[in-house]
């Protein structure tokens, strides 16, 4: 099965607010109860999180999985990108 992954840049965070551990362990608590209602279909890989930006991988059949995902959630979802390929240190070989 060809898995679809997906990026969703978050923007619209207090990032300051967000570093305190407390809030980072329940957005990702939040994250996943949320995930843990809609089902198998969609999975959340990981998250990067910059200065001022987070970006958050999924694994779902399509962008409006991952929509939904931050719409019950009440995360911001700026814009939500297909992987379309993934290269790492490997491809050179």
């Amino acid at each position: 099965m060809f898995e679809f992954r997906w990026v969703c840049f978050r923007g619209a965070y207090d990032m300051v607010a967000y570093r305190r551990q407390e809030r980072e362990k329940g957005i990702s608590q939040k994250s996943c109860q949320v995930l843990t209602g809609m089902g198998p279909q969609i999975q959340w890989v990981e998250s990067f999180v910059t200065q001022d930006k987070i970006y958050c991988v999924y694994i779902a059949p399509n962008e409006a999985e991952v929509l939904e995902h931050a719409k019950q959630g009440g995360f911001p979802a700026d814009s939500v990108s297909e992987v379309k390929q993934m290269i790492d240190p490997t491809t050179a070989e």
